[in-house]
C-alpha cells in the first residue's frame, strides 16, 4: 500500500523483485491516488481497498504498505489480523499529532516532487490527515500475533517514535537502512527488496505452503 499522493507504481521494484521470485504480488491504488484520483480517500474506503486485495489473494498474504499505506495496513492489521501471514511497515514509525503530522505533510509533498507523481491531487492530504485523526498506532501494533516487520530509512522524519513502536510490540522486526529517507523502497530498493524476501522466506518456513493454500508456485503472496 503506497503513500500520500503516489500510486502503486512506486512498487514497481518490488514487484519484478517478488515475481522473479515466485511469489503472486497485488499492487492496489488508494483512493484519491493512480487511476483512483477521482475519488475521494476515506479511512473506510482506504480499509475496504485493503480487504479487496486481500480476499483477492488464494492465501493469507505479506501486507506491505508504506507511509499513508503502512498506518492504513496497520490499522486494516487490527481488524483483521486474521487474514493476513504477516505485515510489513515502513515510514509510519511516528504518532500523527501536532509537529509530526506537519512533518508527515511535508513527506508527502517532498515524494511528489521527487518522484514526479501526484499531479494536482493535494485535496487527497486533506482527506488523508482527515481519515488519520485520532488514530492510534500504537493500540494496534499492541494487539498484533502475525509477524510483523518495521523498516525504516535512517534519515526518514518519521522515525520519531520508532522506540515506541519497539516497546509496544517487543518481538517487532526493526530494520533501519543507511542513506534512505522517507521513501525507503525507492531510495535503497536492493536492501528493501532484500528485506522483504527474507520476511516472505520467514513466513515460507513458519507456515508451510499447503497450511497457507499457497498460490500456484507454492510461495506466499505478498499485498
Amino acid at each position: 500500500m503506497h503513500g500520500t499522493r503516489t500510486s502503486s507504481a512506486i512498487w514497481t521494484a518490488q514487484v519484478a523483485a517478488l515475481r522473479a521470485h515466485g511469489h503472486p504480488v497485488t499492487a492496489v491504488d488508494l483512493p484519491g491516488h493512480g487511476e483512483r484520483r477521482g475519488e475521494r480517500l476515506t479511512r473506510a474506503s482506504a480499509l475496504a481497498t485493503i480487504d479487496a486485495a486481500v480476499a483477492a489473494c488464494h492465501a493469507p498474504p505479506l501486507l506491505v504498505g508504506l507511509s499513508l499505506g503502512g498506518y492504513l495496513s496497520l490499522a486494516y492489521a487490527g481488524l483483521h489480523q486474521d487474514r493476513l501471514a504477516g505485515v510489513l511497515l515502513a515510514g509510519c514509525s511516528t504518532q500523527l499529532r501536532g509537529k509530526p503530522l506537519l512533518a508527515y505533510r511535508d513527506a508527502a509533498h517532498h515524494v511528489t516532487r521527487t518522484l514526479g507523481t501526484g499531479g494536482g491531487t493535494w485535496h487527497v492530504v486533506t482527506d488523508m490527515l482527515t481519515a488519520l485523526a485520532g488514530y492510534s498506532p500504537l493500540a494496534d501494533l499492541r494487539a498484533l500475533r502475525v509477524p510483523v516487520w518495521l523498516v525504516n530509512g535512517a534519515r526518514d522524519p518519521l522515525r520519531l517514535d520508532e522506540w515506541r513502536y519497539r516497546r509496544a510490540l517487543p518481538d517487532l522486526r526493526v530494520h533501519v537502512v543507511a542513506g534512505a529517507g522517507h521513501d525507503v523502497n525507492s531510495h535503497r530498493p536492493v536492501e528493501f527488496n532484500r528485506l522483504l524476501l527474507a520476511a516472505l522466506h520467514s513466513l515460507d518456513v513458519q507456515h508451510p505452503v499447503g497450511h497457507l493454500r499457497a498460490l500456484p508456485g507454492g510461495r506466499p503472496a505478498a499485498a
